[in-house]
């Protein structure tokens, strides 16, 4: 059986320092899990902490970069895919992704949850301020979960993948 994947996405320099704090968290909790994390790999915001927090427990990490070249990769990535493909990545981020988290969120991250729903993967939303997170569960319908903290985030992950794997 292929490694589980899990989809961290969120803010690059917009994030918060809440998302950051989350971010680093949910690297280490994935890690421990032993699932690969993927992010869009770039050293800013939830991706470089996400890769940060998998790569100090010994985790798996996969970037789908943006540009045509590594430039601008989070040295946490151990595995990157190089695109040319700018925010058209995101699509690659999801389907890529057996469950997507989200922390925080930005347009671009509200790009990938649209994705995600619409490719019927299941996605959990870790948002400090829990805008949009009503509109996201009703365009959801059931796929979309909410999360007040990483452990939480970790507990409905495991969840979902006992229903996709289980």
């Amino acid at each position: 059986m292929p490694k589980i994947t899990i989809g961290v996405m969120g803010p690059g320099a917009s994030a918060t320092e809440a998302d950051l704090c989350h971010a680093y968290e949910l690297g280490k909790l994935i890690a421990q899990e032993q699932w690969a994390i993927l992010s869009g790999g770039l050293n800013l915001g939830v991706m470089a902490a996400v890769n940060e927090g998998a790569k100090s427990a010994g985790g798996f990490t996969i970037g789908i970069l943006p540009g045509a070249d590594r430039r601008g990769m989070s040295e946490n990535i151990d595995l990157a895919i190089v695109t040319g493909m700018g925010s058209a990545r995101n699509n690659i981020n999801v389907l890529s992704s057996d469950v997507v988290i989200a922390c925080g969120m930005s347009a671009g991250t509200a790009s990938e949850v649209a994705l995600a729903l619409r490719a019927g993967k299941k996605v959990i939303l870790l948002n400090e301020t829990g805008d949009g997170n009503d509109f996201w569960q009703k365009l959801g319908a059931g796929d979309v979960a909410i999360a007040s903290s990483p452990e939480q985030a970790i507990s409905l992950t495991k969840a979902f993948l006992s229903h996709q794997f289980g």
